[in-house]
């Protein structure tokens, strides 16, 4: 007689027909969840990513990871490599360690994978440039050790080349191959200008033209920048670049173009159009600047007859 196959058995089924035993659905978030928890990690035997490029900072919003971890506990597991007998070193969760750091845990969660250290470098950089808030110096670092360790992926396969491993980083990081060269030339400067680009006081692109300068030189421009309270737009950066280049970068030479005014510096005076109308109501909008400095004209001709009459 042949033997009748068993029908499949659907989760909805058991817990219809069965209400008091367990789901399959129910085993299976078990199994998940005992998976998970089962690699627990005495913190002491965890280490940060050498030379990890994105920066843990304690501030609102870490706290705010702090209160979460202590209310629910650490949610998503940390992504580690196992590197000695019980040493096990971070790919992607140093916020989520420095947090359970602080709140005195014994052991965290963790995925454990056994990866090179090329492979660990490429899965570290990929999981934490996800995140929302990522500076230009966490960028830096972070492109420059991915293609450092796709360079040698490459070389290993035969195939060589920095534009073979930018190309191949391009597309998996969403970004042009050009992008991703200058905010290499970035791990170029010198801390001091690195945290001025972080803080938005110096932009991207004259940044790369400062890159070029040497420590000397970038050491002389932090100097001048905090005299003269001003930082290079492009074109002064630029020039800087080509004075470093051809005969040498000197504070003469730093100064003297730092002391230019920029058009976007020159003191400016905004009027709200609202406010003017209340007592030009008539007055086009086009032709609102030349009613305000006729205006200006005729109140101080007003003001220099009256010192005259005060005068006499």
């Amino acid at each position: 007689m042949a033997i009748k196959p068993k029908s499949k058995v659907y989760p909805r089924d058991i817990e219809e027909n069965n209400p008091t035993k367990e789901t399959l659905y129910d085993k299976a978030q078990k199994a998940r969840t005992e998976y998970v928890w089962a690699n627990k990690i005495p913190i002491e035997y965890l280490r940060p990513f050498e030379n990890h490029p994105y920066k843990v900072i304690d501030n609102e919003e870490m706290q705010n990871l702090v209160d979460s971890i202590n209310e629910r506990g650490i949610l998503t597991p940390l992504t580690v490599r196992k590197i000695s007998g019980t040493e096990y070193e971070i790919i992607s969760g140093h916020r989520r360690f420095y947090a359970a750091k602080k709140l005195g845990f014994e052991l965290i969660p963790a995925f454990i994978y056994e990866l090179t250290y090329e492979e660990a470098v490429i899965a570290m950089v990929d999981a934490n440039l996800q995140r929302e808030h990522i500076l230009p110096s966490e960028k830096a670092h972070a492109y420059k050790m991915k293609l450092d360790a796709l360079n040698h992926q490459g070389k290993a396969l035969g195939q060589v080349g920095q534009k073979y491993s930018r190309d191949l980083m391009a597309e998996s990081v969403n970004e042009s191959s050009r992008q991703i060269h200058r905010y290499i030339r970035l791990t170029n400067l010198i801390p001091e200008l690195l945290n001025l680009v972080d803080e938005g006081k110096i932009a991207l692109t004259p940044a790369v033209e400062l890159s070029y300068l040497n420590e000397v030189e970038q050491a002389d421009l932090v100097e001048e920048i905090r005299v003269c309270d001003a930082t290079p737009n492009l074109s002064q950066a630029q020039r800087l670049h080509a004075i470093s280049r051809e005969e040498g970068l000197t504070p003469e030479h730093i100064s003297e173009i730092l002391s230019e005014e920029k058009a976007n510096q020159k003191p400016t005076i905004k009027f709200s159009v609202e406010k003017l109308k209340t007592v030009a109501p008539k007055v086009k909008e086009s032709d609102l600047e030349n009613f305000v400095l006729k205006a200006c004209e005729h109140y101080y001709r007003y003001l220099q007859r009256q010192r005259n009459r005060d005068a006499r």
